[in-house]
């Protein structure tokens, strides 16, 4: 199991800059999947930006080229910064970590949320 706290939300404008941090209870070395999901009001949790433990990337369409995400094996935390925010990208980021077991079976873990809010 793992746990995850999250952290570096706020209130910024638009076109500022936020830097969300996701700490693990455990060696993210060892975590197939760490990633970073948002749901805004209304709507269903989506995708935002992943990264294996091989430090492989991906990221949702609207947040490409905007965000990054990367990962600190030594400090077992990931990050994802994210720039020229729009009021669009308001939600509640969920850190979400993702354990497939010898069988190749999916554990899912994910933290509290943090909240982000971008003003127009």
């Amino acid at each position: 199991q793992v746990q995850l706290v999250e952290s570096g939300g706020g209130l910024v404008q638009a076109g500022g800059s936020l830097r969300l941090s996701c700490a693990a209870s455990r060696s993210i070395f060892s975590i197939n999947v760490m990633g970073w999901y948002r749901q805004a009001p209304g709507k269903q949790r989506e995708l935002v930006a992943g990264i294996t433990s091989g430090g492989s990337t991906n990221y949702a369409d609207s947040v490409k080229g905007r965000f990054t995400i990367s990962r600190d094996n030594a400090e077992n935390t990931v990050y994802l910064q994210m720039n020229s925010l729009k009021p669009e990208d308001t939600a509640v980021y969920y850190c979400n970590a993702v354990l497939l077991s010898g069988l190749g079976v999916r554990h899912d873990y994910w933290g509290q949320g943090t909240q982000v809010t971008v003003s127009s």
